[in-house]
């Protein structure tokens, strides 16, 4: 083997080394410790028992998880129209923005890492109907991706699909 062929398969192995290592202890964390911290929203989809989908528009939202167990989420449609006087806010528009709200709640989470799941407990909600309840989601996460998906009881069956990306 000469020089050249020689450092080329040093160099190679040298920059590899630190992927295979990152996966390698990605892979031996625990997916609370994976979980924990900002992830920005990239897709929100629900779908009622009826089977028809309804993709959120252009959303915009923030999922934190704190090592103690905290958690705040905020989604909404990224296409809302502006209130035409920023101070004086008709009925008619406040009402518009609430409805657009698609998720705003804080509260405290664990994960079941035989399953892959995590519950989320409301402790305040934009919806004061939710708050004191309890919900649970199955959790994909692949990199720097996370899927969420949660079926409803309370909301006639309703399954939930959110993509978020780890924010950097």
């Amino acid at each position: 083997m000469d020089r050249r062929t020689a450092l080329a398969i040093a160099t190679v192995a040298f920059l590899g080394a630190p992927l295979s290592i990152d996966d390698a202890v990605a892979q031996q964390r625990s997916l609370k410790d994976q979980l924990v911290g900002t992830w920005m929203l990239v897709s929100y989809d629900t779908t009622p028992a009826n089977g028809t989908k309804r993709q959120i528009a252009s959303p915009k939202g923030i999922l934190i998880f704190d090592a103690g167990g905290r958690y705040a989420t905020f989604a909404t449609r990224g296409d809302r129209p502006k209130y035409r006087s920023a101070t004086n806010p008709t009925t008619e528009e406040i009402a518009a923005t609430v409805r657009d709200y698609v998720a705003a709640n804080f509260g405290t989470w664990s994960v079941n890492e035989a399953d892959k799941t995590l519950t989320r407990r409301l402790e305040g909600a934009l919806n004061p109907n939710n708050e004191g309840s309890e919900t649970k989601a199955t959790v994909n996460l692949s990199g720097d991706e996370l899927k969420i998906t949660s079926v409803t009881p309370a909301a006639s069956g309703n399954r939930t699909d959110q993509v978020y990306r780890r924010a950097r």
